[in-house]
């Protein structure tokens, strides 16, 4: 098949769509299709990891960006008209006269998360139309469902690397100088993925635990808020980090797939409603810690450290599930969808 992804952002641009697609189009490209994605990331028109990259232009902001988009993709329909699939990542709206003029081609679209706090009636309009424009979808998310108003075909939670549970295996035996209060972050640095949550958690545990040490791996607004030395800034190689770590400090689907995987004990905390349903709403709530606030955390973390055989059971079953959220079974969901319609 010639398959066709959107995304507003793609490499050399980091981040949870960003490598969604990324892992699920290498393995597409393996399997022996032809993979494109098209984004509004800047750079050059490359293949990477086999999968062709064309770019948008530097594109307006506001209302003009819509016609900008559009026009490029007039200029540019023959990539439409050669592709089977047309699968877009949030950003079907790119689409959305397209639909009218290639009647029979399937098009779908992947909603990830949320755009903000509190969700603008404009968001879910345009969700809305998409979901009702599209053959197709897939959720990012049960949440999405009640703050949207839209109906999943498929609900997923994102995947891991099948090097996970092997690393694992590889490491069983491995002897490493652990510290017992040790944690680990890992993702962007802002208010979505509840950083600074984390950082005054370190605070008021370091009163007790002065050698607890939150290693924060990550980059984006709030890097200034961070004075430690344990803050290495952003890199993709962060397993051996994750292995070494006890716990993982976490609010993000991805990153607690990864830490499942390496069996860790995940807390989560979450500031508004939207981001509490966000984590309860899960297949895996039972098998992380879920915290209202940064108080919560800090009791949770003490009761932990005093009962690890409990810490065990949760991380054993954690790690039960994940294995079956590998990126080779997220593609087949997508293989499903697309010969659903």
């Amino acid at each position: 098949m010639k398959i066709l992804f959107l995304s507003r952002r793609f490499y050399p641009d980091i981040g949870g769509v960003e490598k969604h697609v990324l892992e699920i189009g290498k393995i597409m490209v393996k399997e022996g299709h032809k993979v494109t994605v098209i984004t509004q990331s800047p750079g050059k028109e490359i293949e990477y990891q086999n999968i062709k990259i064309i770019r948008i232009p530097k594109t307006p902001k506001g209302a003009s960006e819509k016609l900008h988009v559009w026009k490029w993709f007039w200029k540019n329909r023959q990539l439409i008209k050669d592709a089977d699939i047309v699968h877009a990542h949030d950003v079907y709206w790119w689409y959305w006269p397209y639909k009218f003029i290639f009647l029979s081609k399937k098009s779908f679209i992947t909603f990830h998360g949320y755009e903000s706090y509190p969700i603008k009636k404009s968001s879910i309009i345009i969700r809305r139309i998409s979901a009702f424009l599209a053959t197709g979808n897939i959720e990012v998310g049960e949440f999405i469902r009640k703050w949207y108003g839209t109906k999943a075909d498929f609900v997923i939670y994102g995947g891991v690397e099948e090097s996970n549970f092997n690393y694992q295996i590889s490491n069983k035996q491995e002897s490493i100088n652990k510290n017992d209060e040790s944690a680990i972050f890992i993702g962007r640095l802002d208010e979505d993925t509840g950083i600074l949550e984390y950082l005054e958690a370190e605070r008021k545990i370091k009163k007790h635990f002065n050698n607890f040490n939150l290693k924060i791996i990550g980059d984006g607004k709030y890097k200034h808020k961070i004075k430690s030395k344990n803050h290495i800034g952003f890199i993709t190689n962060y397993h051996k980090y994750l292995h070494s770590a006890n716990y993982v400090f976490s609010s993000s689907y991805l990153m607690i797939l990864e830490a499942l995987s390496h069996k860790k004990l995940v807390f989560s905390v979450y500031s508004n409603d939207l981001k509490k349903d966000y984590l309860l709403n899960t297949p895996f709530k039972d098998y992380i810690i879920i915290c209202k606030n940064v108080n919560e955390l800090i009791d949770n973390f003490f009761y932990f450290q005093k009962n690890p055989n409990k810490e065990k059971v949760k991380t054993e079953r954690g790690y039960k599930w994940a294995k079956n959220q590998t990126w080779e079974n997220l593609v087949n969901k997508y293989y499903k969808l697309w010969e659903k319609k």
